[in-house]
């Protein structure tokens, strides 16, 4: 478990704390715990207050670190502590990428029967002279460099452009 950089310096758990109030706590604490004071210091309160300084040091760190604290005390179940301090708001959960359907052969035979109706409701005439440039420069690439380790890379990048663009040739045309 990570330590609360607020507590550390000693700072309400706010995200809208001046630089000043931070960089005066983290001073105060340092001034009394470096290593070189005559005392020795105290080293691993002094490295706890830097790196707290370091979290906390910019607004937007500190929103950050507020954001932290607040998803941590949601997934603990908690919403704050101290009885004496306000609760913690609620913060949206960010919905995560969509799961990846498994591969399935119903979905290629779909594919297969509905690309002819797309393409004939699309523009059927720049997909062929799309897909006739893509051909065209694909074989003057294996004509001009045959045999050479950058003719299979050419080729699959004309064929990405020819899949990449084509694309809205499959669709109707805005007027229709």
């Amino acid at each position: 478990m990570t330590l609360n950089p607020f507590a550390v310096l000693g700072l309400p758990e706010r995200p809208d704390l001046d630089d000043e109030t931070v960089r005066t706590a983290w001073r105060a604490i340092a001034a009394a715990t470096h290593p070189d004071r005559a005392d020795g210091g105290d080293l691993a309160r002094y490295t706890q207050a830097t790196a707290a300084y370091a979290e906390l040091r910019t607004p937007w760190s500190r929103s950050e670190a507020y954001a932290d604290l607040a998803e941590q005390a949601r997934r603990e179940g908690r919403c704050d502590e101290d009885p004496g301090t306000e609760p913690l708001p609620a913060i949206p959960a960010v919905p995560g990428p969509a799961p990846l359907r498994p591969f399935s052969p119903w979905r290629l035979v779909f594919a297969v029967i509905w690309l002819p109706s797309r393409i004939s409701r699309g523009r059927p005439l720049r997909l062929l002279i799309r897909a006739g440039l893509a051909a065209g420069l694909s074989l003057a690439v294996l004509a001009l460099i045959p045999g050479q380790a950058s003719a299979p890379a050419d080729v699959a990048v004309l064929i990405t452009w020819f899949v990449l663009t084509g694309r809205r040739d499959l669709a109707p045309p805005p007027e229709r």
